[in-house]
């Protein structure tokens, strides 16, 4: 156990970054409990890293109550022949059998487990008989002297037996923990603490492989608000430069660190690969904005929008890993689809390739195997559940955990709602060597979920493509969403002109358009509220805070005018028009986004002197101005953008983008009524009139 201790504690104290003075009591015990032991040796070896000053919070899926952690290892009837593997391939976590409810806990009377370590009792109940075998055992009961006396030969009539052949069995599959078995069959669990991204940093900084790419697995339900703008800087990652001069690869220390944005669960945004494909123009520059400044000077074509549900460009994906090699790392937030795009793109049944002689290994560090008085040690522990030691001193206080056996078809990460079910780096190897596919713990995305009540928390996530419906907006009136989140239009000055909002609620949570008086005593948990559906915990009204005011000025006059300004129809320009429809996206961290639609006069967003049309400055048809000269600038600094406001628990949680028009790709489908059928009346009049005229001339 000396191995499970020391990886688990490692791990454990650098991803959490807490000093060796409060280590042991402020560390969790789901890894591997047993490290509170260690001793001081052991942990001077570590390095020294800077404490994390946010706090680490725990949530669960669904509140259960913990039992108490056992102590004491459950009692075996005899030694078994096998032991337990290193760490759980659902979830990463180390194997131990001393905490329950956490992750990597084996129950050794568990079924599953007893069967894995050959302790499973034999049954003397005797195998069926099959009908061959029966009908073999009843000739052959038959009284063979007596038939031939008869004239009848048993003896050609009855089959040759077969000789007995032993069945080679099948290779045992390795149990998964009881945490996953749970989250499997019953859908509950407790997250795990969240890493820091700079845990992610050391862990990857401990690759064996020179080449290495990472995969920035980003949700598409809240794009962008997923995205790590820190990570390409701590991880020292190459992105191209539009600069052609620019050397493409870059190597730091012996090894090539490169990175691809990859938008998992596309499928939320419409109901056709070919309408998401037609959205890679503006994911682009919505990721461009999001990088901040960095975002201007490089190249983007590293994206790739991806739906492992759907299959869409999972093998384009499959097979770029396959090509690079090396090491892949899945990086991202809690929950943000990593474990199913694992197993969509993870290369499978590749073990027979070989590799050229000519071709160099990517791995520069290699593994140095036990020596055998390592291993003759490790038989004779008393501890037999653990698994033996496979690691060299060298490698005892490393965060990567070693690889799993490589198979054709290994064991993939679990997939669940759960956030946080990944607890350690999952390694699976592939291609005979040709490189490995991580799975990254995810680091914490959104803690919304604390402030909903535990049956409700499943709602919170965007699990298909939604068809909202199209909630219309009144001068006094907002739209609550669950009785959690609440918009509400700024009210206009009283000489202009009371403006009508149109929204658009892509997000599981029931929106519900109301009076906005009553959606202030909803959300606040008043005692007078109106009888509205409220998914809040108790406690939550008083900690309701204004999230921010947006202005709603991109403009999306062109996508939402129809045939006015479409060249095959009317074909007029959009300063020809005198309005404008002005439209932003409400990003809900982790749960989907709002898509607002306003349509404001002209010379009501910016007013002139004369009130002349001609007068009045142009507008710029791009999402924002850009580059624009001073006189413009001043224009828009007077323009009366209208405002929305948005209220959520601890004013958190909330953000913005420019509108996908998403609602123009995924509007219901009309029932069209086909064309009635035509009256026979007539037809049979003209026919009879037509037999006539023939008999009379006749």
């Amino acid at each position: 156990m000396s191995s499970g201790r020391a990886l688990s504690s490692r791990w454990l104290g650098r991803v959490f970054n807490i000093e060796r003075s409060s280590a042991t009591s402020e560390l969790p015990l789901y890894l591997c409990p047993a490290f509170r032991s260690l001793s001081i040796e052991s942990r001077l070896v570590r390095r020294q890293y800077r404490p994390n000053t946010r706090p680490v919070q725990l949530r669960r899926l669904h509140t259960e109550t913990i039992a108490a952690a056992s102590t004491e290892p459950p009692a075996l009837s005899k030694q078994p022949p096998k032991t337990l593997p290193l760490q759980c391939h659902g979830c990463g976590a180390l194997s131990q059998t001393t905490v329950p409810n956490e992750a990597g806990y084996y129950d050794v009377s568990r079924k599953a487990v007893t069967q894995f370590l050959g302790l499973a009792e034999e049954k003397d109940e005797k195998n069926p008989l099959n009908a061959d075998q029966i009908v073999q055992q009843a000739l052959e009961s038959v009284d063979v002297e007596a038939l031939e006396r008869q004239g009848i030969n048993l003896k050609a009539l009855l089959p040759e037996r077969a000789p007995a052949t032993t069945a080679t069995p099948a290779a045992d599959k390795s149990p998964l923990c009881d945490r996953c078995h749970t989250l499997i069959h019953h859908s509950t669990g407790d997250s795990i603490y969240h890493p820091s991204i700079e845990s992610l940093q050391d862990t990857i900084d401990e690759s064996p492989y020179k080449n290495n790419h990472v995969y920035h697995v980003l949700d598409a339900a809240d794009f962008p608000m997923s995205l790590l703008s820190r990570l390409h800087s701590l991880l020292d990652v190459t992105l191209r430069t539009q600069n052609r001069r620019a050397k493409p690869v870059k190597f730091q220390h012996g090894r090539r660190m490169e990175m691809s944005f990859i938008i998992s669960r596309s499928d939320l945004l419409a109901p056709r690969k070919e309408q998401v494909d037609s959205l890679m123009p503006y994911i682009k520059e919505t990721l461009r904005d999001a990088l901040g400044r960095v975002g201007g000077r490089v190249r983007l074509g590293n994206i790739h929008c991806v739906s492992a549900k759907r299959g869409w460009w999972t093998k384009d994906l499959k097979e770029d890993i396959w090509k690079r090699g090396g090491a892949g790392w899945m990086v991202g937030k809690a929950n943000v689809g990593k474990s199913q795009l694992f197993e969509a793109v993870f290369p499978k049944g590749r073990m027979e390739w070989e590799a050229p002689k000519h071709q160099i290994s990517v791995n520069v560090f290699p593994k140095a195997q036990p020596t055998p008085d390592e291993t003759a040690a490790s038989d004779e522990s008393n501890e037999p559940l653990l698994l033996a030691r496979t690691t060299t001193p060298s490698e005892e206080f490393s965060l990567l955990p070693p690889p799993q056996p490589e198979t054709n078809y290994p064991a993939m990460p679990v997939v669940s709602p759960l956030p946080g079910t990944t607890a350690s780096p999952i390694r699976v190897p592939f291609g005979n060597g040709r490189g490995e596919l991580i799975d990254l713990p995810g680091l914490a995305r959104s803690d919304l979920e604390t402030h909903v009540h535990p049956d409700k928390r499943t709602s919170l996530i965007m699990k298909s493509r939604i068809l909202p419906e199209q909630q219309v907006l009144k001068p006094g009136q907002s739209l609550l969403l669950g009785g959690l989140i609440r918009l509400t239009p700024r009210n206009v000055a009283p000489d202009d002109e009371e403006l009508v909002f149109l929204a658009y609620a892509f997000t599981p949570i029931e929106p519900h358009p109301t009076a906005t008086d009553k959606a202030v005593l909803v959300q606040t948990q008043a005692e007078d509220a109106p009888r509205v559906e409220n998914i809040a915990v108790p406690g939550t009204g008083a900690k309701v805070r204004h999230a921010g005011a947006f202005q709603v000025r991109y403009d999306v006059t062109k996508q939402r005018t129809g045939p006015l300004t479409r060249r095959e129809a009317v074909g007029l320009k959009v300063d020809r028009l005198p309005y404008r429809v002005l439209g932003i996206d409400i990003l809900i961290e982790g749960c989907g986004w709002v898509e607002v639609v306003v349509q404001v006069r002209t010379r009501q967003l910016f007013p002139s002197e004369g009130g002349d049309q001609q007068q009045q400055p142009a507008f710029d048809l791009r999402p924002e101005p850009v580059n624009v000269d001073k006189k413009r600038r001043e224009d828009e600094a007077e323009a009366k953008w209208p405002v929305i406001d948005v209220y959520s628990p601890e004013g958190k949680f909330i953000g913005y983008r420019p509108p996908m028009n998403a609602w123009a790709l995924n509007k219901p489908r009309k029932e069209t009524k086909s064309r009635p059928r035509k009256s026979m009346k007539k037809a049979k009049k003209w026919e009879k009139a037509d037999r006539r005229a023939s008999e009379r001339s006749e």
